[in-house]
């Protein structure tokens, strides 16, 4: 029996239920010709998310991705770096001196797995500083994501891959030169290490790094141009800026642009652990986002409230039917 067919025959009712409605919303949305947006929070690609999503990608089933700083270096960090990460299973069970242990170690715990500074963060550091400083010299600038396909292309990182390069989802984007937007990227680990190398004057100009707002008006200039052609639609995966960034371009090209005739997003589905709960972005539920102008009283909404770890590649597969 293949995931399909066997989530259609055990996920009756609650959030297994909403998980097949999701896969099959996602289902009709792409046979109806629309894209998808995929937004990553919470530690995603620390989960290995890209073993699922990276086919997803490769595929066409996914369009464009909205990260947060942390799931964008992560999956580069796992990229290169697998062998040297260690998972901690008892980690519900650490004291203090444990987590003192971890630090003296150099190894970053994301609740069971850890990620070790030297082979991941600074190794990466060592490669995409090269191309900070370089593009600074020259005067050039480019996005957080952009810098990291240029240190792909570039092939520095190749004779150091430690999983099969097929389950990175930077990877698959690359090679599918897919848009992407890193909002509040300063909220990472290779941000701070950024806004190190400007304060000790190895990057001259702060600058050099695009950010922010100009992730902005790039993703209004994209949502304004496809979704006139094709529908698209937000597949949420947590909360937090990853999902609140681009869903507010919507309202945005509407009320301040005054782009009305721009649509909405043509379909929304949020997988996430937080309850739905008063004064909440991320336990919000779909509806209240009408409110907003972000969705249609028709748009299809969805919301499974689960641990996107599991639910995510669940629902990758049911699409990609595998």
């Amino acid at each position: 029996m293949n995931i399909r067919d066997f989530c259609r025959t055990h996920f009756k009712h609650f959030n297994a239920a909403a998980l097949v409605d999701a896969s099959e919303g996602y289902l009709r949305h792409l046979e109806g010709g629309g894209k998808m947006l995929v937004t990553l929070a919470g530690a995603m690609s620390t989960a290995e998310l890209g073993i699922s999503l990276a086919e997803m990608i490769r595929q066409g089933k996914v369009h464009a991705i909205c990260c947060t700083g942390a799931n964008l270096e992560e999956d580069l960090f796992n990229l290169v770096a697998h062998e040297f990460y260690e998972r901690v299973p008892n980690y519900r069970d650490l004291t203090p001196k444990d987590e003192q242990g971890l630090l003296e170690r150099h190894m970053n715990r994301v609740t069971d797995t850890c990620i070790p500074e030297m082979e991941a963060m600074r190794r990466i550091e060592t490669a995409v500083l090269e191309e900070w400083v370089a593009a600074d010299q020259a005067g050039q600038r480019y996005f957080p994501h952009e810098f990291f396909y240029r240190v792909l292309r570039g092939g520095k990182l190749r004779d150091r891959y430690q999983i099969d390069p097929k389950n990175s989802w930077l990877l698959a984007a690359c090679e599918k030169n897919l848009p992407m937007w890193v909002p509040g990227w300063e909220d990472s680990t290779l941000g701070n290490m950024y806004a190190g190398h400007c304060i000790s004057g190895d990057v001259k100009n702060v600058h050099t790094v695009r950010t922010g707002i100009e992730y902005m008006t790039t993703l209004a200039q994209w949502y304004t141009e496809t979704a006139p052609r094709t529908s698209v639609g937000f597949f949420q995966i947590g909360g937090g800026i990853a999902g609140d960034f681009p869903i507010c371009v919507v309202p945005m090209l509407h009320q301040d642009l005054q782009r009305t005739g721009v649509p909405l997003w043509g379909y929304f589905c949020q997988i996430s652990d937080s309850t739905t709960s008063y004064g909440s972005y991320s336990g919000a539920v779909p509806n209240e986002k009408i409110t907003w102008g972000k969705l249609g009283v028709d748009t299809p909404k969805y919301i499974v409230e689960s641990d996107a770890s599991i639910v995510a590649p669940l629902i990758f597969a049911y699409v990609l039917d595998t």
